[in-house]
């Protein structure tokens, strides 16, 4: 098996590090803050002291990391990947950050003689723990093939949608719905709640009936009580649907629904919830509402 090279170890990308150790490949790691690592070296992954040391010490190198600037500081500078790239290594980014800072960062990892593809993922910590994430992937497509079985180790479907860039292009389309739906389901919840419904009783008709899209399944009983670390905040997610606005700018794709739902993302955080998952958005509701 290839030698995989993993940076950026926080609530996704530490599960995915540990799919990958189960299916029997050595993996090299680093994160920013090694304790929260820790579970990780103890199930047999190897520590690389930066991310330059675990690129140099793979054939397969993936980051995941939380926004734009981030993968910049990862992968620049004389201790990030791009530095301990070199021919025949192939970089996989499973970040979700602006398109046009991806395909630039793909020049540079060709200019190293390695190879990149850019590989958002579908799918929440629970269909990760149920081996359910799915993949899209940007670049070429020699190097898609050659990586697949890797990406298929971890989740069921690995999708080629593209060149450079077009993978994190979908996963913006994709996860500005999760915020949109989130939205809606709060708005009905609380609507029959507020007319003498109780909210239990009401999440349970909405989580089986026809508007219960696997998100909402998954992350509709977070109104009836939140986790206790949340899988994908506020914060988060609404850097994402900003990258959607901006994208939708630049191809003239008007955005309404999207618009609508990131403001109630940034009353969430006026409201001092951005550390929340994004399902606290049910909570703005309550709080702006009459008798909240």
């Amino acid at each position: 098996m290839a030698q995989i090279g993993f940076v950026g170890l926080g609530v996704m990308g530490g599960r995915v590090a540990k799919r990958l150790l189960d299916a029997g490949h050595a993996v090299t790691g680093y994160n920013r803050t090694r304790a929260k690592a820790q579970w990780l070296l103890d199930a047999g992954m190897a520590w690389g002291d930066s991310p330059r040391a675990v690129a140099e010490a793979s054939d397969v190198v993936f980051t995941m990391v939380t926004n734009t600037g981030a993968l910049e500081a990862v992968t620049e500078g004389p201790d990030g990947v791009l530095a301990g790239l070199g021919a025949g290594k192939i970089y996989v980014d499973m970040s979700t950050v602006s398109p046009a800072y991806s395909r630039a960062l793909a020049e540079k990892v060709e200019a190293r003689g390695a190879r990149m593809l850019d590989a958002p993922v579908s799918g929440s910590v629970e269909t990760l723990e149920q081996g359910k994430l799915t993949y899209m992937v940007g670049g070429a497509r020699a190097d898609f093939d050659a990586v697949e079985p890797i990406l298929l180790d971890v989740g069921p479907k690995a999708t080629y949608v593209g060149g450079h860039g077009l993978a994190v292009t979908m996963k913006i389309a994709t996860n500005l719905s999760l915020a949109v739906q989130m939205l809606a389901f709060s708005e009905g919840l609380l609507l029959a709640e507020r007319s003498g419904i109780a909210r239990e009783t009401a999440a349970e008709v909405l989580l089986n009936s026809v508007i219960a899209s696997p998100m909402v399944k998954y992350r509709g009983p977070f109104v009836l009580k939140m986790p206790d670390e949340a899988w994908f905040d506020v914060n988060m997610m609404q850097k994402d649907m900003n990258l959607a606005l901006e994208l939708g700018r630049e191809v003239n794709v008007p955005l309404p629904t999207t618009a609508a739902t990131n403001e109630m993302l940034t009353a969430a955080r006026g409201l001092g919830l951005a550390e929340q998952d994004f399902a606290v958005v049910f909570e703005v509701l309550a709080r702006l509402s009459a008798g909240g």
